[in-house]
């Protein structure tokens, strides 16, 4: 009897080893990096940086925002696919990468649906459009009056060819009837300067990147996507209000960890996400710049990305333009 019940404790000794790194992989247990495709004082960083000081006192560990922008996230979509599935290191990314970007390449280095697991949304927003001092143009309507008078010179600036904001100004051009050249740039603060400066007219993003400038009379918003006008910008009207067919669109920032990761520390990542979206000090920042808090399970998050992933695709492919 004493040798059965000394080896039945054995036995449960060497279980209790082999369990142990596998329990201990059921929460995280080390600083997070929060990978942020855009550079510093974009939409896509404000919103890592509002949500990672209150992440890290539910999580119990540091969480630090890191900065690796270029083609249009896809060096910090590639970065966390190859990151250990362990909820170390996660990313925030726009609807863009996620659900329009890969649609425009015949070949891309990450799949949006197999290569990351969604950890739930951070927020959405609505697109909008702004003119600098070029045109004039205070409305729409003047705006578009000031293109067809003025051929050739009517464009448009965004953060990336590929991205939602070019395909968006391609729908808004149509519609209004004008031609409109599609001008990109590496992030909505190298275009900035040049919408100010009144050396490219227009300039199509998130609201919430527009908001700032437009409220300092810098630029002027003169409309948006949203179904209903936004909050951040009351005065500025919906396209839909303007009678622009297919004017209504909406985007969102959303939280990725690699494939892979546990379940538990995917679930653990997005109580915290939604903890710190709760946050009344979170939400006023987020809704002063455009931006409407959002919170989802990360079941509810992934089927919103296959849906968007859907009805992009044929857009894209529409529209004629590839990437290489």
């Amino acid at each position: 009897m004493k040798h059965s019940f000394g080896v039945a404790l054995a036995a449960m000794a060497a279980l209790a080893l082999v369990a142990a790194p596998s329990l201990a992989q059921d929460k995280i247990d080390k600083p997070v990096r929060i990978i942020v495709g855009f550079p510093p004082g974009g939409t896509a960083d404000v919103m890592a940086r509002a949500v990672a000081d209150k992440m890290k006192d539910s999580l119990g560990q540091p969480v630090i925002v890191e900065n690796r922008p270029g083609a249009i996230g896809r060096i910090a979509a590639d970065a966390v696919k190859a990151a250990p599935p362990d909820g170390s290191t996660i990313m925030v990314m726009p609807i863009g990468p996620m659900a329009v970007v890969p649609h425009t390449y015949k070949s891309l280095s990450y799949d949006p649906i197999k290569d990351f697991a969604p950890i739930g949304m951070g927020s959405t927003f609505q697109f909008a459009i702004a003119a600098g001092p070029m045109s004039g143009a205070k409305t729409w309507p003047e705006y578009v009056a000031w293109a067809k008078a003025n051929p050739g010179k009517s464009a448009y600036a965004t953060s990336g060819a590929g991205s939602l904001p070019h395909f968006f100004g391609l729908l808004l051009a149509r519609e209004s009837g004008i031609e409109m050249l599609h001008v990109p740039y590496k992030g909505s603060a190298a275009y900035m300067n040049e919408l100010i400066g009144g050396n490219v007219p227009t300039a199509v993003d998130a609201i919430a990147d527009l908001t700032e400038q437009h409220r300092a009379g810098k630029i002027r918003i003169l409309a948006s996507s949203g179904a209903k006008r936004s909050t951040a910008v009351p005065d500025v009207p919906t396209f839909t209000e303007l009678g622009i067919k297919g004017g209504e669109a909406e985007g969102w920032f959303g939280f990725f960890a690699p494939a892979k990761t546990p379940k538990a520390i995917v679930d653990q990542l997005n109580r915290s996400l939604n903890q710190a979206l709760q946050s009344p000090e979170i939400a006023e920042r987020l809704t002063n710049l455009g931006l409407d808090p959002k919170t989802t399970t990360p079941e509810e998050f992934g089927r919103i990305l296959a849906a968007d992933y859907a009805k992009w695709g044929p857009v894209v492919k529409a529209s004629g333009f590839t990437a290489e």
